[in-house]
């Protein structure tokens, strides 16, 4: 559920995009936070791969990498369309910190095991949150908005499949 500003109102630069205030208005709050979870997800993944130990070390390892590029791209888009919108991006830690829908991620793990479950909780979290805010922006008659979630939530369920892949036989 996308989150107002502290005042209650998206204030939006002027721009000649075709899309009515009103839309464009809640659509930057739909973006604000995916953006604040795109930026928690990346580190949470980069945790996981600077902390992972255990059998298949390497492959665990690389797999966050992986993972962490494909969502720090992420990042980049959707503050990218937030911004083209009239936005103002809150791309901070501390911001996401304040919108993110993610759990804190925990600092104690070091199983690959445990990395892979938590991981998976949180994408699978974020996937469903996105799923949300394609409707969302279905509703509201934004296609661009609609189509870039779309394409954020194909890429978190093939992240999914990549983790949960460890777990299933």
């Amino acid at each position: 559920m996308a989150k107002a500003n502290k005042t209650g109102k998206t204030k939006l630069h002027p721009t000649k995009n075709p899309i009515s205030e009103n839309v464009r208005g809640s659509m930057v709050e739909l973006l604000q936070t995916h953006l604040a979870t795109s930026v928690d997800i990346t580190y949470q993944t980069k945790q996981a791969h600077w902390n992972v130990k255990g059998m298949n070390f390497i492959a665990v390892h690389e797999l966050f990498d992986d993972l962490h590029e494909v969502v720090e791209d992420y990042v980049d888009t959707i503050a990218e369309r937030l911004t083209a919108l009239g936005g103002q991006a809150h791309g901070t830690v501390q911001a996401a910190v304040e919108n993110s829908i993610l759990d804190p991620y925990p600092l104690d793990l070091v199983k690959s095991e445990d990395h892979l479950r938590r991981l998976t909780n949180s994408y699978a979290k974020w996937s469903k949150v996105v799923k949300e805010g394609i409707g969302e922006a279905s509703e509201a008659g934004d296609d661009l908005t609609e189509d870039l979630l779309t394409e954020v939530g194909r890429g978190l369920d093939k992240s999914i499949y990549f983790l949960e892949s460890h777990f299933q036989s």
